[in-house]
C-alpha cells in the first residue's frame, strides 16, 4: 500500500509586531541615553573600593590634570551663562562678550582658561578651543583667586548643585589643596563635595566627602 503524501504548506509568521517592537526599543534608548560630555583632559583616576554613584545632573565639575591645569564645568547651558555673566561683573568688568559669544560659552561642557584670555578664546573654533585651555588661575590672595569667583558664581547660578572634584591620581597634591580650601570657603558653602574616583567595576563613584 502507497505511503499517503501530506501536502506541504509554507509556514507564515507576521512579523510586523515584532518589527514594531524593534523600533520602539531602539527610538527608546535613542531618547533615553545621556551621552557622557567631552573630557577638557585625560584623567586617570585614582581607585577607591567606595560605590556611592555621583548625580547624574545638577553637577559642577572641577577637573584637575596631571600638570597641574584646572577645569570647570556645569551641566546645565542656562546656569554656565549665568555663572559666566557673575563671574566678568565681579571680577572682570573690563571683558566685553557679545550675546553669541556668551551663548557659545554656555555650551560648552567644560573650560580651562585664565580670564585674561577668555574673550579670544571663545572666539576660536571648537577644536582649537579644546587645545588651547592653559587652566583657571587660582592665587594664594583671595581678591585675585580666578578659581574662587568661578566657584562663587557657579554657585549663585545653581545654588543646588552638587560639587565633584576629579583629580588626577599624580596632580601634586598642594594643587588639590588649593582647590579643597577654594570649595571649604564659607562663601562657596562647598564644604560637603564628592570626588570621582576609579572602580575595579569602572563606575564612577563618590569618595572623601569632606566637612568643614
Amino acid at each position: 500500500m502507497p505511503k499517503v503524501k501530506i501536502p506541504r504548506k509554507s509556514t507564515f509568521i507576521d512579523m510586523t509586531a515584532m518589527v514594531d517592537m524593534g523600533f520602539l526599543l531602539v527610538t527608546f534608548f535613542m531618547l533615553a541615553t545621556k551621552f557622557r560630555p567631552d573630557e577638557p583632559v585625560q584623567v586617570i583616576l585614582p581607585s577607591s573600593s567606595l560605590t556611592t554613584p555621583i548625580p547624574d545632573k545638577d553637577l559642577i565639575t572641577i577637573t584637575v590634570s596631571k600638570d597641574g591645569r584646572i577645569f570647570l564645568g556645569m551641566d546645565n547651558p542656562k546656569n554656565m551663562e549665568d555663572m559666566l555673566d557673575g563671574f566678568i561683573k565681579d571680577f572682570a568688568p573690563d571683558i566685553k562678550l557679545t550675546d553669541e559669544e556668551r551663548k557659545k560659552f554656555s555650551l560648552q561642557s567644560s573650560f580651562g582658561v585664565p580670564a585674561k584670555e577668555l574673550a579670544e578664546w571663545i572666539k576660536l573654533e571648537p577644536d582649537e578651543m579644546r587645545k588651547k585651555q592653559a587652566g583657571i588661575k587660582w592665587d594664594s590672595i583671595p581678591e585675585k583667586n580666578e578659581l574662587f569667583f568661578w566657584m562663587w558664581n557657579a554657585r549663585k547660578a545653581s545654588p543646588r548643585s552638587q560639587i565633584a572634584l576629579k583629580a588626577d591620581g599624580e596632580t601634586n597634591y598642594p594643587i588639590i589643596k588649593e582647590v579643597i580650601q577654594v570649595l571649604t570657603n564659607k562663601t562657596i558653602q562647598g564644604h560637603r563635595f564628592q570626588m570621582i574616583t576609579s572602580q575595579e567595576e569602572n563606575r564612577m563613584a563618590s569618595s572623601g566627602k569632606q566637612k568643614k
